[in-house]
């Protein structure tokens, strides 16, 4: 009996404390925005870190310099939710990692694009901010 009540008095107290958090296992997305922050920081040691808002303004900032793909919405939608489609007419998933698990998560792919819409839409390469910026973003939603 004594042993129940001492047993009965543990489990109450383990109840009462509060939840430890247990580290999230990084995954290839994890990886290659910390790649993107290593490279942000070694290019501006004053870099604190990635800021969503910052992801947004550059998906809808629009491009005066070409009238074929003006923003990244052109091909990608208004809402990163939302499929897209290339000027040729294929279907683009959406951007939105909700939407699209495994978005963000092959560095090749990832720099793949990133190299060829950074120059079609900004006319120069993005910055290592600038993606983890944009991956930030469209993580959140």
């Amino acid at each position: 009996m004594k042993q129940n009540i001492m047993a009965l008095a543990l489990v109450t107290a383990c109840l009462a404390l509060p939840a430890v958090a247990v580290p999230a296992v990084a995954g290839p997305r994890d990886d290659i925005v910390a790649g993107f922050a290593a490279a942000a920081k070694a290019a501006d040691p004053a870099f604190t870190g990635f800021d969503a808002a910052r992801g947004k303004a550059l998906y809808e900032s629009q491009n005066t310099a070409s009238a074929e793909s003006p923003s990244c919405a052109s091909c990608h939608s208004a809402s990163p939710l939302k499929a897209g489609k290339t000027r040729a007419g294929k279907a683009i998933d959406p951007m939105a990692v909700s939407v699209t698990p495994d978005r963000f998560t092959d560095l090749e792919k990832v720099e793949k694009w990133f190299g060829r819409n950074c120059n079609t839409v900004l006319g120069r390469e993005c910055t290592a901010i600038e993606k983890g910026d944009f991956i930030t973003y469209l993580s959140g939603l």
